[in-house]
């Protein structure tokens, strides 16, 4: 019998990602899936609780390397709300363009239910609280009550677009997905041009964008 070998996190991940994509389905236990690729059932546990488990590390892991790029970069630091978002929209959407199969199958196979969003909710944790470090400017009201529910439907608002912009990116067609990188050029400035209460002209022009792309896709 072959010796059992030692595994790592990093190794699950990659493992897991290997066998949804190429068996369309998770595995049938956590059993079946240690005997198969040679490592104790009890290392599985060292680091997941189950696959559900792991499906949600997956999109938290996604989030943190894109956080991991952009700390590395100094003029990443002396950005301000907009940019720094903007960086991460692209940084992020970069990951994800990599391991596209996999987040495509994930996301597809749970379209029609809540569990979609349920294997996004640690990423959901880490992207709400990047939002608030921001410290993205509202209007000036002086009052404890109204600007923590400022704060609130900014996070959930940008959580939103988020889930917009995903969306968009899973139907793109375009050459290195150049229409999601106008997406969210677009989006990101119009919602910071509505909090600035800026000229209307960034909304009417994301406007009809989705208009176009709409009819486009349809």
């Amino acid at each position: 019998m072959a010796k059992k070998k030692s595994i790592s996190e990093t190794d699950l991940v990659s493992i897991f990602m290997d066998y949804v994509l190429e068996h369309h389905e998770n595995p049938k236990s956590v059993y079946a899936f240690s005997k198969k690729n040679n490592f104790e059932e009890h290392e599985f546990y060292t680091f997941f609780g189950s696959f559900e488990a792991l499906e949600k590390h997956i999109f938290k892991a996604f989030f943190n390397n894109a956080m991991h790029v952009l700390e590395k970069n100094n003029d990443y630091q002396l950005f301000d709300a907009r940019n720094k978002l903007l960086s991460f929209y692209f940084t992020f959407f970069e990951i994800i363009t990599a391991n596209r199969s996999y987040v495509v199958y994930a996301l597809n196979t749970h379209k029609d239910s809540l569990k979609g969003l349920q294997t996004m909710s640690e990423l959901k944790k880490s992207f709400v609280k990047f939002i608030a470090n921001l410290d993205i400017e509202t209007i000036d009201i002086k009052q404890e009550t109204i600007d923590k529910i400022q704060q609130k439907a900014i996070q959930e608002s940008a959580w939103i677009q988020f889930i917009l912009t995903l969306k968009f990116w899973l139907d793109d067609t375009s050459a290195s997905f150049e229409k999601t990188d106008i997406f969210i050029e677009k989006s990101v400035n119009t919602s910071f041009d509505i909090l600035n209460i800026a000229p209307l002209k960034s909304v009417i022009d994301f406007g009809k964008f989705l208009f176009k792309e709409k009819m486009h896709m349809n």
